[in-house]
């Protein structure tokens, strides 16, 4: 049986063939949902779905796309917001 702190709904179980030739279960925690853009609510593109301490390591550029409203807004909907920027 796993050690308590292991034994979660939260962490997901990968089986490793380890040297030794036997299965070995490690416990990861669970990616986070993608982020999704705050006019549409369609999954955002250019943007990692990692955890916050590899998110953290990376480098600005790496965590959204080099837009106007990067990883807020999809392709689709900077572009109508540029639009309806340009016309007022």
């Amino acid at each position: 049986m796993p050690a308590p702190r292991l034994r979660s709904r939260s962490l997901r179980k990968l089986y490793r063939k380890v040297p030794g030739g036997r299965t070995a279960i490690h416990f990861k925690r669970r990616k986070p949902k993608a982020p999704h853009c705050s006019n549409c609510g369609a999954v955002l593109k250019g943007i990692p779905r990692e955890l916050p301490y590899k998110m953290r390591s990376m480098a600005k550029t790496k965590k959204r796309p080099e837009r106007p409203f990067g990883g807020s807004l999809c392709s689709r909907c900077m572009r109508l917001e540029m639009i309806k920027r340009a016309r007022q």
